[in-house]
């Protein structure tokens, strides 16, 4: 179950490269610098753009290394412009892959701190399910509509990623 929890939230990391793409075809369309979109955001208590993806990268590399009994790699929060972000995404993606799946056994038993809530853990399932996945898609999901609310075309299957179908 880790092992594939983990892989499913580093395919939505690998998504949004999509949508990096087409918010660059919109930009040069619309005859505007990309970057200004990086700095945008939902309404004006909300983070922005690059906080989203700087996050969602954050809950991903640091449940594939928990997880795993590894120690988060450090990534500093210095991202400004779209390269950036991509960077930080294929630095979160490749640490993430790189974690075979024998690693996660024993996943179950660990307990992780967060530094939020000092004195504080959580066990292993109760880290992915309560704070590793919602937290990952719900900042994927805000990069999503800070991209849409801006005009950048793109759709739920941008969202949704590869699919892998079966034969009936």
């Amino acid at each position: 179950m880790y092992y594939e929890a983990i892989s499913q939230c580093t395919q939505m990391l690998k998504n949004i490269e999509g949508w990096l793409d087409k918010a660059e075809t919109y930009a040069a369309a619309k005859r505007f610098d990309v970057n200004t979109l990086m700095t945008d955001r939902l309404a004006p208590d909300m983070n922005t753009f690059i906080y989203q993806i700087q996050s969602a990268c954050d809950y991903v590399k640091a449940a594939a290394a928990w997880l795993s009994g590894q120690v988060p790699p450090k990534h500093e929060d210095n991202e400004q412009t779209i390269d950036d972000l991509r960077a930080r995404i294929w630095k979160t993606v490749a640490f993430a892959e790189g974690v075979r799946e024998a690693r996660y056994a024993g996943a179950s038993d660990r307990k992780v701190s967060l530094s939020w809530a000092p004195g504080k853990r959580l066990g292993g399932k109760d880290y992915l399910l309560q704070m590793t996945i919602p937290n990952t898609y719900f900042h994927v999901a805000i990069a999503y509509a800070i991209l849409r609310h801006n005009g950048v075309d793109t759709g739920k299957m941008d969202f949704l990623g590869p699919i892998n179908w079966i034969d009936a």
